[in-house]
């Protein structure tokens, strides 16, 4: 897979302008953000503060009762390297009243989506107030693979990571200075104690890559994925996961009565020279 460090300064160009053309053409000037002391979110965090100011960059600090203190810890670090706003929202209120009213007994999967969307509503709310947009953390590998929460955690009006592997967003972040304990720690959603991706996905984000990168930016079929050395089980894994996930990486079919269907013919940005 292609590596970051020969590329670092054009890329790093690239996303810090796309955060700043995309917010300032629509009239905005502001971005908010979730902070989880995680290396997606510090990432994003420091290209915002760089594309916009950090004066117009609001994180948003969003612990429940079973966050790890030391994701709070690792956002606030964040936070006060680059000198962004920052606001701490204890959401475990608003969560267990919901859960415990409505959700009793449920699945680790479940509550855990019910933090995520917590999180966005929280995210969305400010996004009002400061005029701004919510900035996405979600990385390819994430996308590909449907790992994460539909309106949860995969929303966002923009998204500067999405077209990058986990192990890019690492390899960047590690480049423009993302504290060394966040970049090495395990990725974990912090959903649950002791939770972490890699565990969740039964594979290593090292793994995973390399096997996407070559089955989706390359085309590799399965014969050539095999003389790789890829296990035809994880193969078929993955493809799977791709597959079965596709309805979280669009926007909402709709049913196609009309001459110009939203999303298909009419695309304001095409169609307006927005």
């Amino acid at each position: 897979m292609e590596g970051i460090a020969t590329r670092s300064s054009s890329l790093h160009k690239i996303l810090t302008s796309f955060i700043a053309n995309e917010i300032h053409r629509i009239g905005m000037d502001s971005a908010v953000l979730g902070l989880s002391g995680g290396v997606d979110s510090s990432l994003v965090a420091y290209l915002a503060a760089e594309a916009l100011g950090p004066e117009h960059v609001v994180g948003l600090i969003m612990p429940y009762k079973a966050s790890s203190p030391e994701s709070i810890a690792d956002a606030r670090l964040v936070a006060g390297e680059l000198g962004i706003r920052t606001e701490e929202i204890d959401i475990t209120p608003m969560a267990d009243a919901y859960l415990e009213s409505y959700a009793q007994g449920a699945s680790p999967l479940r509550r855990g989506n019910v933090l995520a969307r917590m999180r966005m509503t929280c995210l969305y709310d400010r996004s009002v107030a400061e005029k701004g947009l919510v900035l996405g953390t979600s990385n390819k590998t994430e996308l590909l693979l449907g790992y994460g929460t539909i309106y949860g955690d995969l929303a966002s009006a923009i998204n500067p990571l999405g077209d990058l592997y986990k192990t890019q967003v690492k390899e960047l972040a590690a480049q423009i200075g993302v504290p060394e304990r966040i970049v090495a720690k395990a990725p974990s959603a912090d959903l649950w104690p002791d939770q972490t991706d890699e565990a969740d996905l039964g594979f290593t984000y090292e793994q995973i890559d390399k096997l996407l990168y070559l089955l989706v930016d390359l085309r590799y079929d399965h014969k050539s994925l095999l003389e790789e050395g890829f296990d035809q089980h994880f193969i078929d894994h993955v493809y799977s996961l791709i597959q079965h996930t596709q309805y979280k990486r669009r926007l909402p079919l709709i049913a196609k009565v009309s001459g110009r269907t939203v999303d298909r013919e009419f695309r304001y940005s095409r169609d307006w020279g927005v």
